[in-house]
C-alpha cells in the first residue's frame, strides 16, 4: 500500500503536538543542546507510534520507507527525526547493503548523540551484521572528518560484540586509529564497546587495552576495564601510571 509521505508526516506531527508538552520540550532541548525544535513527546510514545504504523503498513515497500524517513529527517523536529529512526529499525529487514550510503547521509546530518547512537547501533548495525558488503563501509566512516560518523563506525559493531560474537578484529583496527583522539564522544565510544565485550570475552578487552596502554585515554581505560577481573584492572592501572 503506497503512502503519501507529506500527509503521513502531517499526521505524525499532529499526533506529537497533541501528546507533547511545552515543559518537556524545553527540557529535552536543553539536555541535548540541540538547535532542532522539540514537541515534547517521550521516546516510548515515539516507539509506540512507529509500532502502530508498522501494524497498519506491514506491506510497506523499501522505496516508500526510504521516502518517508527522508521526509521526516528533512523536518526541523527532533521528535520526527527520532520517529524516522524508529521506523528504520522496525523495517530494517527491507534495507539492503547499499543503504549504508543512506545511513551515512543521515549520520552526517546528526547533531546529537542520541540520534547517532540509535541509528548506528540499531539500523546500521543490523545491516553490518547481515551483509559483508555493508561492513566494508565502516573503515571509510572511521576516517571521516565528522566525529559523529567516526563514533558511528565503532557503535555499528556494538550489538553483536555485546552478545559475544561479532567482528572484534575490525573494531580493534578502527579503534586503534582513534585511541589518541581528544574528542570525548570517541573516547567514550571505544570504552563503551570494550566494556561490553569484557562481559563475554574479557581477554579481548584486556589485550586491546594492554597493547595501547601508552596511547589510550584515562576515560577509555576506566570505561573499558570496568568489568575486567580485578587482577587485570590492577595490571592495566599500574602500566598506565607508569
Amino acid at each position: 500500500m503506497a503512502v503519501d509521505p507529506s500527509e503521513q508526516i502531517v499526521a505524525f506531527r499532529t499526533a506529537f503536538r497533541a501528546e507533547g508538552t511545552a515543559e518537556r520540550a524545553a527540557g529535552q532541548k536543553a539536555y541535548l543542546k540541540s538547535e532542532l525544535a522539540f514537541q515534547g513527546v517521550t521516546v516510548p510514545f515515539i516507539r509506540k507510534t512507529a509500532k502502530a504504523f508498522r501494524r497498519e503498513r506491514r506491506d510497506l515497500g523499501r522505496d516508500d520507507l526510504l521516502t518517508l524517513t527522508a521526509g521526516l529527517w528533512a523536518t526541523s523536529y527532533h521528535d520526527l527525526r527520532s520517529l524516522a529512526i524508529a521506523l528504520l529499525e522496525l523495517y530494517a529487514d527491507l534495507l539492503l547493503a547499499a543503504d549504508m550510503a543512506v545511513m551515512r547521509d543521515l549520520l552526517k546530518r546528526c547533531h546529537t548523540w542520541d540520534h547517532v547512537d540509535w541509528l548506528s547501533i540499531k539500523v546500521a548495525g543490523r545491516l553490518v551484521e547481515r551483509h559483508t558488503q555493508a561492513k566494508r563501509s565502516l573503515p571509510g566512516w572511521a576516517d571521516d572528518e565528522r566525529f559523529w560518523l567516526r563514533r558511528a563506525a565503532l557503535l555499528a559493531l556494538l550489538d553483536p560484540l555485546r552478545a559475544g560474537r561479532g567482528d572484534f578484529g575490525l573494531f580493534a583496527r578502527l579503534a586503534a586509529g582513534m585511541v589518541e583522539e581528544k574528542e570525548f564522544f570517541i573516547r567514550k565510544a571505544i570504552g563503551w564497546v570494550l566494556r561490553e565485550v569484557a562481559k563475554q570475552r574479557p581477554d579481548l578487552t584486556y589485550a586491546f587495552l594492554a597493547e595501547h596502554i601508552e596511547r589510550v585515554s584515562g576515560l577509555t581505560l576506566r570505561e573499558g576495564a570496568k568489568y575486567l577481573p580485578a587482577a587485570q584492572q590492577a595490571a592495566l592501572r599500574e602500566r598506565y601510571r607508569a
